[in-house]
């Protein structure tokens, strides 16, 4: 008969079940005490005449879950009626804007504190003057005009 068999906790089986674990459900083993008995560990119950969940009748709703229902339910409305304005690209709207590495104060504008580029989504540009925005700004850092990081500034 082997260790195993015999359920010693002996060098093989180094705190990973046996009979150390008493009743608080280790790694393997006996889960053992009031953690679950027949259908495994981790507070699991097994209910073999119990039906399914999704065939259960449900609990008539308390007056509270109701309010709390109709106060999300307005707030998702209000949440909706909020308009905010299309973004609209700078440089497709002002043609006399130049975009070149030459002007870094232009350039700043799309640049987070950090020395990120900021993204098309909240900066508003198209994607064509994103791209070669882009392009630009690592033009002007190449040459020093531009920061690479935000201890460069």
């Amino acid at each position: 008969m082997s260790d195993y068999e015999r359920g010693s906790s002996g060098p093989s089986d180094r705190g990973f079940g046996g009979d150390r674990g008493g009743d608080r459900g280790g790694f393997g083993g006996d889960r053992g005490g009031d953690r679950g008995g027949e259908g495994g560990g981790y507070g699991r119950r097994f209910d073999g005449d119990r039906p399914p969940r999704g065939d259960r009748p449900r609990p008539e709703p308390t007056v509270k879950s109701r309010l709390r229902a109709k106060a999300r339910k307005k707030a998702r409305k209000q949440k909706k009626r909020m308009f905010q304005r299309r973004k609209v690209c700078r440089f497709c709207a002002d043609k006399r804007l130049a975009l070149t590495y030459k002007e870094p104060k232009t350039l700043r504008l799309f640049i987070t504190e950090t020395g990120k580029v900021i993204p098309r989504r909240i900066s508003g540009n198209c994607s064509r003057h994103q791209r070669s925005l882009s392009t630009e700004i690592k033009r002007a850092r190449q040459i020093a005009l531009l920061p690479y990081a935000p201890s460069h500034f």
